[in-house]
């Protein structure tokens, strides 16, 4: 399946800033949609795809910082990358710490923004890609019986059968079956498959 093009969502409250980023991202290939506030952006509606958000620091009414907090609490896919002609440190370190991808001073060099806007594109390619895995292992976690289940978050703590089986109060024997159908089911080839689906899960728990 085809992967749709990427779509850059200017918010900026300057119309010139607007007009010319848009001709120039639109002249490169990418499907750009502009919005006058922090406001006119939340209340549009679109489709979740590859993408990010240039976005103002300084506007009337929801500031970009407010913004880019809004949309970390609602876990949008979306990475932020700020534009701004009144940056100051401590701004730039808040805007990085929530997770924006870049803090760039106007006027810009154009080719510093399109290299932002690939870093931002790729970050959102990879972490889409590990949460598809982590529901595909989920879904995988769910087919294991609830003895499975237990031999399975034993032994990626690092426990030997003979300590599982023990725990458990079971024979080792038992535990090397459940093990075998415990891999079989999650689908790893070796052990140290188990332990990353099992940290790819724990990381990924709180995604959705």
């Amino acid at each position: 399946m085809t992967e749709r093009k990427p779509t850059i969502f200017i918010v900026d409250d300057d119309p010139s800033v607007r007009e010319s980023t848009e001709l120039m991202l639109k002249s490169v290939g990418f499907n750009v949609k502009t919005f006058v506030s922090a406001q006119d952006f939340l209340d549009a509606r679109f489709q979740e795809g590859p993408g990010c958000v240039v976005l103002d620091v300084r506007m009337p009414g929801m500031s970009g910082l407010e913004l880019q907090e809004k949309l970390v609490s609602v876990k949008t896919p979306l990475p932020v990358i700020f534009i701004t002609g009144h940056g100051t440190v401590p701004m730039s370190v808040r805007a990085m710490k929530a997770g924006a991808v870049d803090f760039l001073q106007k006027p810009f060099e154009e080719q510093d923004l399109l290299d932002a806007i690939q870093r931002a594109i790729s970050q959102q390619r990879e972490r889409k890609s590990k949460r598809d895995e982590a529901d595909e292992l989920r879904k995988r976690l769910k087919a294991l019986t609830p003895r499975e289940y237990e031999v399975f978050s034993l032994l990626v703590t690092g426990m030997a059968n003979k300590e599982v089986a023990y725990e458990l109060g079971t024979s080792e024997r038992t535990v090397k079956a459940h093990r075998a159908r415990v891999m079989e089911k999650m689908s790893a080839r070796s052990f140290a498959d188990l332990v990353r689906f099992a940290e790819t899960l724990k990381t990924h728990s709180t995604d959705h």
